[in-house]
């Protein structure tokens, strides 16, 4: 049999409408999640941080008397002075679920959170669906060119926003950086990455291909997660010393009506370290289960490929940012800027090497 004709076309061309579907109906949700951040709530961080910092125009430059009325008998009306307003820092803010995703008091905004979140939902389903039915064409991991693992991999770092969102954490703000991203990932798959429904080279005919290739899809979609709080976490967080400083230059009216929906920049921080932290060991799998197939395929576990380094600095970088956070002078921005430069070494290490340069894991079908 040519391996090359096995493909079920009626299969590949599903998956295709399907793919299409999806793109439809994440547009909406991004549409709903626009939506959401104009009409939504600000967050409570933010209207705190205003609140301490907003200047004492009535007290003026000192302290301004007030009447305090007194009660029970022959109450009558004691004078305080006001106190000076104090201005600090909200960088440490305490963890609380505000921004998009938690309205509260704000009925219209909440809807259409709930709206944007339905509509991701139903998207994913239909991703998922084309995902499978791309696999279900060639029997075999949907994951074997550049064009499959895009699709695959924005379906689960949806659905790992999914599942934090069903878990009860107040990750909503996720949802519009998610869904823009998703679709210029499907948009760029669709046009550029795609690759009609085959079978594998015979160096991909393994079981490994379903452990190797998932962990490293599964590892990169919450890295994304990881580097998206990474990097709102940079934004919040001048966004809230501009804030402490009244004196200062304060933040645009533009800047304020996006920023202020977000959670707090201690949230956001808490957030990208503990997701970076969490996958850090499956991508050291990944790693390792690379070396443990390329044994069975090459004869050797590492011969210095371009994906293997790049696998490897990717490692490295991670890993730095990990000890950075447990290290007293490398918390913060610093340790934010190191998990961004990990994040772009995974990106490159994808487009940069598949695209680029040549080696053994050449198999990206473009």
């Amino acid at each position: 049999m040519n391996l090359a004709t096995a493909a079920n076309e009626n299969l590949a061309d599903i998956s295709n409408v399907l793919i299409y579907s999806a793109m439809a109906v994440y547009t909406l949700a991004f549409l709903a999640h626009i939506a959401e951040w104009v009409f939504g709530s600000r967050s409570r961080v933010a209207r705190t941080a205003a609140a301490l910092t907003e200047p004492a125009a009535a007290a003026g430059s000192g302290s301004a008397p007030v009447t305090v009325r007194t009660g029970g008998k022959g109450g009558g009306a004691a004078v305080a002075e006001r106190p000076r307003v104090v201005t600090r820092s909200v960088t440490g803010a305490r963890d609380v679920p505000d921004g998009p995703g938690a309205a509260g008091d704000d009925e219209q905004g909440d809807l259409y959170g709930r709206i944007a979140v339905s509509l991701t939902v139903l998207a994913f389903l239909v991703h998922a669906g084309g995902v499978v039915a791309r696999a279900l064409s060639v029997e075999r991991a949907p994951w074997g060119n550049m064009y499959e693992f895009s699709t695959t991999f924005s379906a689960v770092a949806v659905g790992a926003y999914l599942v934090l969102l069903a878990s009860g954490k107040p990750v909503r703000w996720i949802g519009l950086p998610l869904v823009t991203t998703v679709l210029l990932d499907l948009g760029l798959a669709v046009t550029v990455l795609y690759t009609a429904s085959d079978q594998l080279v015979p160096a991909l005919h393994s079981y490994w291909l379903w452990i190797h290739v998932s962990c490293a899809i599964i590892s990169g979609a919450v890295f994304y997660l990881g580097a998206v709080g990474t990097l709102l976490y940079l934004f919040r967080d001048r966004y809230e010393a501009k804030l402490a400083v009244p004196q200062g230059p304060q933040p645009g009216a533009f800047a304020s009506s996006v920023l202020e929906r977000l959670p707090s920049a201690a949230s956001l921080d808490k957030f990208a370290y503990r997701i970076n932290a969490v996958i850090f060991p499956l991508w050291t799998f990944t790693i390792i289960a690379g070396a443990i197939w390329a044994e069975a395929a090459w004869g050797r576990y590492w011969g210095w490929d371009p994906k293997e380094v790049w696998s490897f600095i990717t490692w490295v970088a991670y890993a730095c940012y990990l000890h950075a956070r447990a290290t007293a002078g490398w918390k913060g921005r610093k340790a934010a800027y190191l998990a961004l430069i990990a994040f772009a070494c995974f990106l490159f290490n994808y487009y940069g090497v598949n695209i680029f340069i040549t080696g053994k894991h050449s198999y990206a079908g473009v």
